[in-house]
């Protein structure tokens, strides 16, 4: 290790041990191991340094110096700025400002924030000039505004919109430094004004939860015993809290049927009962309207009828009919758009007949007749079979 000092002497020292040495006025630290050195001196250094390296062997060495360069420009604070009003009670605050150590001038901020250990000064508030203004009317028109008034301070203009509705966005607004007068009129001013107190933020986060997901429930079994059929299943659009909402793209909306095959033959066992033997109340039982239950599969769930419109004569009646599901991940009900449903939808409106009404004759116009009679009719129709008998048979041997 060989030095020059300033003065043009020149020594010369030799590191075999690990250990803290003097050497010009400079602590050097040196750490000797079996794979490497490591050599540190702590600035400013008093004299030119020179490091040689003895080589043992042939072995491959490397040599690696890692220093810093001198701060050449730092914060400097500023002398307060001239207080706020003359008299009465005003504040003044002290800035920061980036100083050139070499030319003893102020340059650009922007020197200053190279260096991360550079930290800037937060800039200081106090009051000033707090003796009362004097009594005179002309003092007061030439200065209007030597009277005591609140310090600047930030104003922010309202959020923006977030720029997504989930998933995560962002919305901004604006940060401004103003300050009001005695008479309450508010006027911007300049930002260092203002920083005595942190800045509000201008950006932050917004609608960070997740977008609504498709969830699929499980397929319903096939529609058929055998050969080919279809099964079914419920899509819904669920939300980040798992209630059903919308929002979910089409595109991407799972199919949902899909055809479905079970595996085993299809045939048609004999009848074992003769035609005539099957009562004739059998399909009559069958189409009879029972109370509709929600399923696994979306289906019309018509409610109560309403009462009679009027309480004699010829009314009307009106029901609700929802499309609905059964979910069976949390055994509730879910109200589903109408078209989700397949099959007719019930009818939500039937006309009623509320008897006669009081002192009033029983007969009724021809409108009247027909909604009444016409629509009571339809129904004893729907539930009402007749029983002719057979025909003749198709044949007169062989089977018919």
């Amino acid at each position: 290790l060989e030095t020059k000092t300033l003065q043009g002497v020149k020594s010369e020292n030799s590191l075999i041990s690990t250990g803290t040495f003097l050497v010009d006025n400079s602590s050097i630290d040196f750490q000797k191991f079996p794979d490497k050195e490591i050599l540190r001196i702590s600035g400013p250094l008093s004299a030119d340094f020179t490091i040689k390296i003895r080589y043992a062997g042939a072995a491959d060495s490397s040599v690696q110096f890692i220093f810093y360069q001198p701060i050449i420009h730092r914060w400097r604070e500023t002398d307060f700025f001239p207080c706020s009003a003359s008299c009465g009670g005003g504040y003044q605050l002290t800035s920061a400002e980036c100083f050139d150590l070499r030319s003893n001038r102020v340059v650009a901020d922007q020197y200053c924030h190279y260096y991360p250990e550079n930290i800037k000064p937060k800039p200081k508030l106090q009051e000033c000039n707090l003796d009362p203004c004097p009594a005179s009317d002309g003092y007061k028109q030439i200065m209007p505004y030597d009277l005591y008034h609140p310090l600047p301070r930030w104003e922010s203009t309202p959020w923006t919109a977030c720029s997504s509705s989930c998933g995560g966005g962002i919305q901004s607004r604006s940060v401004s430094c103003v300050e009001e007068d005695i008479q309450g009129h508010i006027s911007p001013v300049e930002e260092w004004k203002c920083m005595y107190t942190p800045k509000m933020p201008v950006v932050q986060p917004c609608n960070i939860f997740d977008c609504p997901k498709w969830l699929a429930q499980e397929w319903s079994p096939c529609t058929v015993t055998c050969g080919q059929g279809l099964r079914y299943r419920v899509v819904l659009c669920i939300d980040h809290r798992g209630m059903h909402t919308g929002g979910c793209s089409p595109k991407t909306k799972p199919h949902i049927k899909e055809e479905c095959i079970v595996p085993t033959p299809c045939y048609k066992p004999k009848e074992k009962l003769p035609v005539e033997a099957k009562l004739p109340w059998y399909k009559q039982a069958q189409e009879l309207e029972e109370g509709a239950v929600v399923s696994e599969e979306p289906s019309f769930i018509p409610e109560a009828w309403s009462t009679c419109s009027v309480t004699c004569g010829v009314g009307s009646q009106v029901r609700l009919v929802k499309c609905q599901v059964l979910l069976s991940f949390s055994q509730s009900v879910a109200d589903l758009p109408i078209d989700e449903c397949e099959g007719p939808k019930p009818v939500s409106q039937r006309a009623c007949y509320s008897g006669p009404c009081s002192g009033e004759a029983t007969e009724y116009t021809p409108e009247e007749t027909e909604l009444l009679y016409g629509s009571f009719q339809e129904f004893d129709e729907l539930y009402d079979w007749e029983y002719e008998g057979f025909t003749e048979c198709s044949e007169s041997c062989g089977g018919g």
